[in-house]
């Protein structure tokens, strides 16, 4: 072996202690860089995540309150309906047990009447 060639395989020596050196330096570096990257990815889907909930929770906040109007808008129909109605079946006693009549009249039906201590007497006479 000549000098040249030792001097070959010092250098390539050094040159791999000296690249195994900075690995060593430089590896646990890029781990925590590595680290703090995932750590703000994960916070940002986090943050995402949370607005999405929130932004779900106002719409359903605003359906309900929607809901709510429509429902209280429907009651007030059925209430100015009953109104009417209430108001057009007023005098109209005999109108009324006409409507009674007719709507008994045509089926053989059982009728519960009450007795004196307000309870019916059930099915009498029915066998």
């Amino acid at each position: 072996m000549g000098k040249s060639e030792t001097k070959a395989i010092v250098t390539t020596f050094v040159v791999i202690i000296v690249l195994v050196v900075i690995g060593m330096i430089i590896l646990p570096k890029y781990r925590i860089y590595k680290q703090d990257l995932q750590g703000q990815a994960n916070l940002r889907q986090q943050e995402w995540e949370k607005r999405i909930l929130v932004e779900q929770a106002k719409a359903e906040k605003e359906s309900a309150i929607l809901k709510a109007e429509a429902e209280i808008e429907r009651a007030k129909g059925v209430a100015e309906a009953n109104k009417i109605i209430a108001n057009s079946l007023q005098g109209n006693e005999a109108y009324l047990r006409y409507l009674w009549i007719d709507k008994i009249s045509g089926d053989n039906q059982v009728i519960y009447v009450p007795t004196e201590a307000g309870l019916p007497i059930l099915e009498a006479g029915q066998r």
